[in-house]
């Protein structure tokens, strides 16, 4: 067997992980507990037996069966210290992964109702990030994200809330959900207002449709990132567009083959995406759900597309310039790249 390097000891970035997706399935079950959450018979078997659960949300039909689950999973986070155990337990995941800064993707929405608000639910992860981030030594910051299933206005005063807190721990706007409902256009205008406002703009595109949600990220909503973007390598045109203009795309292997946008992890273009010159950020997506963590995107990298050592590096050396992390982050993470090179394989 050919000697290879810890992939958890290779540092990198984070840039693609969902806050309630980012739970351990042990914290789900002790809250659902706790609270006498329900929880809906396929999350229960999946959390207890370590399988993730069987999805394919290539059909509207299956995306609400993932939603479903990721709803049930979110219910079961009612307090402050649910918030603070989740994001401490994202930080120590991500540290035995390798990961050097996060920037995990949340839209306050979603826990409002039970926090007080949609300002003190902010407010409340953003302080759990700054003590996380103090305590454990990780790099953490936070991407607001809006929902393409709620109305546009929504997005714009999430817009305006998250460029209220540019500076004190919000670094970029989203838009997620099922990118099939809701064009990229038609939030055009909260889009303007976060990047007036300094944040990067990261929507999902190129997951469940193809090549146009991606062009349709750009041009509409001139993003410097995208979540996911893998279809774009069925247009050479845009996989040079992207190349040339160094757009990162969030690529997330296992779940896109958990979700039915591919078969088998060998089918994920990402030799093609990398050949190509477009900057990859392999991310974990919903580790809740899919059943792996960010080190294993790189072991699927490995394994399935043939990554040499010297490639890993370069795939973690373009997580970590993608980010939003300051520039003695960044040096000294690149840095660390470098030395993990260096070093003799096992």
């Amino acid at each position: 067997m050919e000697h290879v390097r810890d992939l958890s000891e290779l540092p990198k970035a984070h840039l693609h992980l969902h806050f309630t997706g980012s739970m351990r399935p042990t914290t789900v079950l002790e809250l659902a507990d706790k609270y006498g959450v329900r929880l809906p018979e396929a999350l229960t078997a999946a959390l207890t037996s370590g399988e993730p659960p069987r999805l394919r949300a290539t059909d509207e039909r299956g995306w609400f069966r993932f939603q479903r689950l990721y709803d049930a999973a979110r219910s079961c986070l009612r307090e402050p210290e649910d918030i603070r155990r989740l994001v401490r337990e994202a930080a120590e995941e991500d540290v035995r992964d390798g990961s050097g800064w996060l920037e995990i993707q949340v839209d306050p929405t979603s826990y409002a109702p039970r926090l007080g608000g949609l300002i003190p639910a902010l407010e409340i992860i953003l302080d759990a990030v700054e003590t996380t981030s103090r305590e454990t030594g990780l790099g953490m910051r936070v991407l607001v994200a809006a929902n393409r299933m709620k109305h546009p206005l929504d997005a714009r005063t999430l817009a305006r809330l998250a460029v209220r807190y540019a500076g004190r721990g919000v670094v970029g706007f989203g838009l997620s959900n099922d990118e099939r409902r809701g064009m990229a256009r038609d939030f055009d205008r909260a889009f303007h207002i976060a990047r007036e406002g300094g944040l990067l703009a990261a929507p999902h595109g190129g997951e469940l449709t193809g090549p146009a949600s991606v062009r349709d990220c750009l041009d509409d909503l001139y993003a410097s990132r995208i979540g996911h973007g893998v279809r774009a390598a069925e247009d050479p045109r845009l996989l040079k567009r992207l190349a040339d203009r160094g757009i990162t795309c969030e690529v997330c292997p296992a779940s896109n083959v958990a979700l039915g946008v591919y078969e088998k992890p060998e089918d994920v273009p990402l030799r093609t995406l990398f050949e190509a010159g477009v900057p990859l950020a392999l991310g974990a997506d919903d580790p809740l759900l899919f059943g792996s963590r960010l080190a294993a995107q790189y072991g699927i990298a490995r394994e399935h597309h043939g990554f040499t050592d010297a490639e890993l590096a370069e795939l973690a050396r373009q997580s970590i310039r993608g980010s939003a992390a300051p520039d003695d982050v960044r040096a000294r993470l690149l840095s660390g790249v470098d030395d993990w090179l260096t070093r003799p394989a096992a």
